[in-house]
């Protein structure tokens, strides 16, 4: 068929189908405009008797607190000050036999304590008053020993008719401009062959890039419309994940219900260096115990809610004797819920891969901690090696070609690349844990393109904050030749897609502990005689793996400037140090310890009064529940990384003070610091500016150390490890869908 009689068929049809959308489109308009209204008047009413519940829950307290006193003039500024709200209008009190005792000065004569309620007993939310349309709510004062009366609190609601006209409106104007697109869209569809199309929608849902097959040379003016298409997804996807956040309670439970419905059930298999449970034969008898690793106390409350396997280096003196023909074993022992698989390693394996390469050159590249990387081809070879054993033993565990693999940290930069290649359909998603540097440090690096390589296997990639994400995204579009999106960030090489996303990673919530300790003071009592210190001694705590990067050099000497400028807390304030011994087969760890234990002494010298120490350096693992009670019984909590992915233990922390009580001192080199602002935080190189925080913490009044506690542990509980997992989970379960589209599409073009 010719090409002007094609062209014109098109418009013919496009015709057709535009002339009843545009009058379907106005009619659906009329229809909807009322409803709109309705709804919008519904929505105000109930969001102002939300802001009702919380001004009556807010001030509650103090309010029967001076009413208790009769204090007249105090009830009635706190009234006045309550009002400042621009939509609240007045505020009154109602005395439980329906009196008005207390009213701001712009109550309405009209409102009295017997007309706010109907004479079936409901409330009638709205009246007519002089002053316009007023929302009337009534919320009790509810006390252990019975009612205390009622706030009637006066909402304006002249707001919602401008609203309303705006919203009809923005209704009106919205149908209009969807008539309008959705009529460019058709003529230029009718455009387009079938088979082009196709191809565009394909390469749209696997991320390729919107309409990119029409994107050529010739159609370069389609640009700027798929750009804006970019920008809508990124701004759709950001909506959807509020709307989540809003609306789902991150627990296990929620993470079952996820895997069953948005990922058919599926497995996890989680992939990391560090094994969960750690087999040991002391004394002749096998003990089971879990390592001192933020990657562990995040990772597995995981895997107890979503069971799979989890594959390990097994590095127990008896790892070996308690694993089946399968190299399996069930964990936790008390309550087995998931498959360890454990990895072994030759010791020359083990140097190389983990102590060189891993912990020699990419830890301290990542880590800005003055240390030098050092980098050697023996320990590249054998980081090979070893990233394909476990890319093997992922194959070996999977039950299907599209397994969901959750790759963790430094150690396997190369392994989703791996994956990718021998099982081409499956989910990975990998995170970091520790920080990304700039491209400028990650180019000390002499295998830097196969590092980004094998990440951009993966199919999400995350890491801690937005900061570390444009980092990457730098440092991919230095050394690689790739597609980077940043509207949407994501990477696309050699048609494999990589979305790159901040995931703050957090804790369990609520502990497991939960419910069954005993009362903080009692905890405190416990350790104080514990240590031998006398019951009145102020405490604080810091808790790490012994690494140059955590910032316990800098703690010590903070410790010791404080006991300087206060001389008055010498032999009162004892800083309790827990450093697990960490990977001291190396020279820069082994030297690191030395000069702490040197520094521990020579501050112990200077301020030891009464036999009490100042510092009590405690340089041996320590299970999670002793770590806990420490947590409980320290008055403040010191955390000061040089440079940190996120640092869990401040947020053990929060979560360990039930009792709302206590301090933390937070560096502000740490994830945590974009999260816990109500820490105190610090500069840890800037040690007089360290060392008054921990004496303002020492100092701090019981009101204001529960404002801020109060407020951190909100945080932790609403952003927990669940929704750290959810939140990587739910994306991947998207990628998935748009990638069972996308070749259901190729089926029928």
């Amino acid at each position: 068929m010719p090409s002007h009689k094609l062209s014109l068929r098109s418009f013919r049809l496009a015709f057709r189908f535009v002339l009843p959308l545009t009058i379907a489109l106005a009619l659906l308009a009329y229809a909807v405009v009322p409803l709109v209204d309705k709804l919008t008047l519904r929505w105000f009413v109930r969001d102002l008797d939300i802001r009702a519940r919380l001004i009556t829950s807010t001030m509650q307290e103090p309010f029967e607190s001076l009413l208790l006193l009769g204090d007249r003039g105090k009830i009635n500024t706190l009234l006045t000050r309550a009002i400042r709200d621009e939509r609240l209008l007045a505020l009154g009190y109602c005395s439980p036999e329906g009196r008005l005792l207390y009213r701001t000065a712009n109550f309405p004569e009209s409102v009295s304590c017997s007309q706010t309620k109907s004479p079936n007993g409901e409330i009638q939310p709205l009246q007519q008053l002089a002053q316009g349309m007023v929302h009337v709510a009534v919320k009790p004062l509810d006390h252990d020993k019975g009612a205390t009366g009622a706030l009637v609190l006066v909402h304006d609601m002249s707001f919602v008719e401008r609203r309303s006209a705006d919203t009809r409106n923005y209704v009106i104007l919205l149908f209009a401009v969807l008539g309008i697109i959705t009529s460019l869209i058709t003529v230029f569809v009718a455009h387009l062959s079938w088979r082009g199309w196709m191809d565009g929608v394909r390469a749209m849902l696997r991320g390729e890039g919107l309409l990119k097959p029409f994107t050529n040379p010739e159609n370069s003016e389609l640009e700027p419309l798929v750009g804006d298409l970019r920008v809508l997804m990124r701004s759709l996807d950001a909506e959807r994940r509020l709307a989540d956040d809003i609306t789902i309670t991150w627990s296990p439970e929620t993470l079952k219900n996820l895997l069953h419905k948005q990922l058919v059930g599926e497995k996890i298999i989680v992939v990391s260096n560090r094994e969960p449970y750690i087999h040991s034969k002391i004394n002749g008898e096998i003990e089971v115990h879990r390592p001192a690793s933020g990657l562990v106390t995040a990772v597995e409350p995981v895997m107890r809610a979503c069971s799979g396997t989890w594959i390990a280096h097994g590095s127990g003196t008896a790892d070996l004797e308690t694993v089946d023909k399968f190299d399996r074993v069930m964990v936790p022992p008390d309550k087995p819920e998931y498959n360890l698989r454990r990895i072994w390693l030759t010791e020359e394996e083990e140097k190389g891969y983990y102590y060189g390469f891993s912990n020699e050159g990419f830890w301290p590249l990542c880590h800005i901690a003055h240390v030098r990387p050092v980098f050697r081809t023996c320990d590249w070879e054998q980081y090979v090696k070893i990233n394909q054993r476990f890319a093997d033993a992922v194959v070996a565990e999977a039950d299907s070609d599209n397994p969901v693999v959750l790759v963790q940290d430094y150690h396997f930069a190369l392994l989703p690349g791996m994956i990718r290649a021998l099982l081409p359909k499956a989910t990975i998603i990998t995170f970091w844990h520790i920080p990304w540097p700039n491209p400028e440090s990650f180019g000390i690096c002499p295998w830097r393109e196969e590092l980004l390589k094998g990440m951009l296997g993966s199919t999400i990639l995350g890491f801690h904050t937005p900061y570390h994400c444009k980092n990457f995204l730098e440092t991919v579009d230095r050394y690689l030749e790739t597609r980077i999106e940043h509207e949407s960030s994501t990477i696309s090489r050699c048609g494999q897609l990589t979305m790159v996303e901040s995931y703050p990673i957090s804790i369990q919530w609520p502990p497991s502990w939960q419910g069954t300790l005993p009362p903080v003071e009692q905890t405190r009592a416990e350790i104080l005689t514990e240590l031998g210190l006398p019951p009145d001694q102020l405490l604080g705590i810091g808790v790490d793996r012994m690494d140059y990067t955590k910032g316990i050099l800098e703690r010590f000497n903070a410790v010791e400037r404080m006991l300087e400028l206060h001389p008055e807390l010498v032999g009162r304030f004892s800083f309790i140090q827990i450093a697990a011994p960490s990977r001291s087969a190396l020279e820069e760890y082994q030297a690191f310890e030395a000069r702490l234990h040197a520094l521990e002494q020579r501050i112990n010298t200077r301020f030891t009064q009464d036999g009490h120490k100042a510092i009590l350096l405690k340089a041996a693992h320590h299970e999670p529940d002793q770590v806990n009670r420490y947590y409980r019984a320290a008055q403040v909590c010191m955390v000061t990384s040089l440079h940190d992915g996120m640092n869990l233990v401040a947020k053990e922390y929060v979560a360990a003070r039930d009792d709302e009580r206590g301090v933390l001192v937070l560096s502000q080199f740490t994830g945590a610091a974009n999260e816990l602002y109500e820490a105190l935080i610090v500069n840890p190189y800037h040690v007089e500016q360290t060392a008054e925080a921990l004496y303002q913490g020492l100092t701090m009044p019981e009101y204001e150390q529960q404002e801020r506690m109060r407020s951190m542990r909100a945080q932790v509980r609403d952003f927990n490890v669940y929704r750290w997992a959810g939140r990587m989970l739910l994306d991947a379960a998207r990628v998935r869908q748009r990638e069972k589209l996308a070749t259901r599409i190729g089926r029928v073009s």
